[in-house]
């Protein structure tokens, strides 16, 4: 038993810096040796031993001394011994010109494991065979663990990768991408399970109201907004979009044929689709893509059909988006032409839950003084995005707060961005934009005061410059119509 104990220490210590990483992102990240170089010109140690890795052995392998039976003090001497075998293991390597990060079979566990064993071992008094039985078992766990951290988190990106690549967002994407997960992520996700499935579900049930909810759904309204671009060529006045978001097309039976029943006998040139194709933020990805093609193959759009990624879309979506017919912008730009002028389309990756949404990426091809519509799946980006002069920035996400009181606004946005931009129109810093309802819903399928939308926009060019600072109310032509 006291064989298992240290070599749970030992596992729990190797733990501690990559779990430290994640939780803090990019934060307290400075290399315990600052960056220095050793006598042979080498680094000391190398950039991933860093003051948050040794912080993080120090305080998490003390805080569990009552399960190792000894002192907290002896306990965070144990964990000091791991840093120290750590870094040593570093400075060999550095000066066998390996670089930081490079495994080495064994040599790699021996001292940060072998220190804190013997150490525990007579602190416990043990025999002998039990700390060398103790590592004999970190060992190969250890290096397992290693390499499943460095395949699954630091593995380098694709040439051109036009997302941000932090260990936070390869962990999220695993997460919602590695379909085996799925019948356990109820335990990773489980506020969400008592807020959504248990709380709303069992409420509007107890109310007799639950069918009346989904009923809501599949009812989405059509709502016809006119925004004036001072920017916008003249070639493109009275361009008709289509915007659609937050579909999350496979969480209600039906929802697919509303809204195509509603699209249909609609006229427009271009269609936005702004993120949220699946109902659940993991699981399967083929119902959702399945309805896609279907509603993708109602849709006629001579300009064609754009999205960007939402919080619940899988970036290996991506292709099944593009084969079906839905071209994707991440972190990227597309120019449409008209009578010899251009329109920019922007999209940004999420902004929400992965947060790789990319600016700079995204308006590296845009000319300096092109006319621009952006489109996020959220409202977060919106004073970032202000800075580059957007004549319009189109969203949704939020869903409109989708169960609402009568007569109240949203009472949940799920938004870091102002309540304002939780729907309809607004302005940021000159910048108007707008936030689409949703046409499905999510969480629990119901809507409540708060009818999904289907956005009808019509472009109108405007002389003059845009000014402002920030205001919830945005547009200079153009009421709200819905049907």
């Amino acid at each position: 038993m006291d064989l298992l104990r240290i070599a749970g220490f030992l596992l729990w210590a190797n733990l501690l810096p990559p779990l430290a990483s994640l939780l803090t992102a990019d934060r307290f990240a400075r290399p315990v040796d600052g960056g220095g170089h050793w006598l042979d010109g080498q680094p000391l140690f190398g950039p991933h031993k860093t003051l948050r890795g040794v912080l993080a052995i120090l305080a998490g392998g003390s805080l569990v001394f009552p399960l190792l039976g000894v002192r907290w003090e002896q306990a965070g001497l144990a964990a000091l011994l791991v840093v120290i075998g750590d870094l040593l293991t570093s400075f060999v390597k550095r000066r066998a010109g390996l670089a930081s990060g490079a495994t080495v079979v064994v040599f790699d566990q021996l001292l940060e494991g072998l220190w804190p064993a013997w150490y525990l071992g007579a602190v416990l008094d043990l025999a002998w065979w039990a700390p060398v039985g103790a590592v004999a078992i970190f060992m190969p766990l250890a290096l397992c663990g290693a390499r499943f951290w460095k395949l699954l988190l630091f593995r380098p990106a694709m040439a051109n990768y036009s997302r941000i690549v932090r260990s936070t967002v390869r962990l999220k994407e695993w997460r919602a991408c590695h379909t085996p997960l799925a019948r356990y992520q109820v335990y990773l996700h489980f506020p969400d399970f008592l807020y959504h499935r248990l709380f709303l579900a069992t409420l509007f049930m107890t109310m007799g109201l639950y069918r009346r909810g989904q009923r809501n759904v599949l009812r989405p309204l059509v709502v016809e907004q006119e925004f004036q671009l001072a920017c916008l060529p003249a070639a493109f006045d009275g361009f008709r979009i289509l915007f659609l978001s937050d579909l999350h097309l496979d969480g209600l039976q039906g929802l697919t044929e509303a809204i195509i029943d509603k699209v249909v006998p609609l006229s427009y040139d271009l269609c936005l689709i702004g993120g949220d194709v699946r109902m659940e933020l993991y699981g399967p990805m083929a119902p959702s893509l399945r309805q896609l093609r279907r509603l993708l193959a109602n849709l006629t759009a001579p300009y064609g059909v754009f999205g960007v990624l939402g919080n619940h879309d899988c970036i290996e979506m991506l292709p099944d988006f593009e084969e079906a017919g839905l071209l994707m912008l991440v972190n990227d730009a597309w120019r449409l032409e008209k009578d010899g002028q251009y329109l920019w389309l922007v999209g940004i990756d999420d902004p929400h839950y992965y947060q790789v949404h990319d600016l700079d990426m995204a308006y590296r091809k845009v000319d300096e003084h092109g006319c621009c519509i952006l489109l996020a799946h959220s409202p977060e980006a919106c004073r970032a995005a202000s800075a580059y002069g957007p004549g319009l920035y189109l969203c949704g996400h939020t869903h409109g707060g989708q169960i609402r009181l009568p007569g109240r606004g949203p009472l949940v946005t799920n938004s870091r961005a102002p309540r304002y931009t939780a729907e309809g129109r607004w302005r940021v810093n000159g910048m108007q934009g707008y936030t689409n309802r949703g046409a499905g819903a999510s969480g629990v399928p119901l809507r409540f005061n708060c009818p999904g939308e289907i956005t009808l926009i019509t472009l109108r060019s405007m002389p003059g410059k845009e000014t402002g600072s920030i205001s919830p109310v945005g547009g200079e032509a153009g009421q709200r119509t819905t049907r």
